[in-house]
């Protein structure tokens, strides 16, 4: 059988477990996406893999972020410049001071 195209991708089903809110980082093991909009627990919708987002900093977090810089999601959501318990989230496309609440940032899977 040969491959057939079903869509481009960008977005990819999703049913979570319990309710997710629109911005929500999702990791599906390798797979990490974003929420376009609230997601009820059980219902399918679906997760953006490519495209920039500005992803909110923790405040307490003192680092820049330099354009091309490659950035992690932790399994809590949050956006980290430590590989080791993360999974790949992007690279980062405007350089970020430590004063910045967001991050910019371009998915790569």
């Amino acid at each position: 059988m040969q491959a057939q195209f079903i869509h481009d991708g960008k977005q990819v089903d999703f049913t979570p477990d319990v309710d997710v809110p629109v911005g929500s980082i999702v990791i599906q093991g390798d797979l990490v996406g974003i929420t376009k909009r609230d997601l009820k627990a059980d219902v399918l919708g679906s997760i953006v893999v490519e495209g920039v987002f500005d992803m909110p900093k923790d405040p307490a977090d003192a680092e820049t972020y330099a354009a091309g810089q490659k950035i992690y999601a932790t399994t809590e959501g949050i956006i980290t410049e430590v590989p080791d318990g993360s999974v790949l989230l992007g690279k980062v496309v405007a350089d970020a001071a430590p004063t910045d609440n967001f991050v910019r940032v371009r998915l790569s899977q």
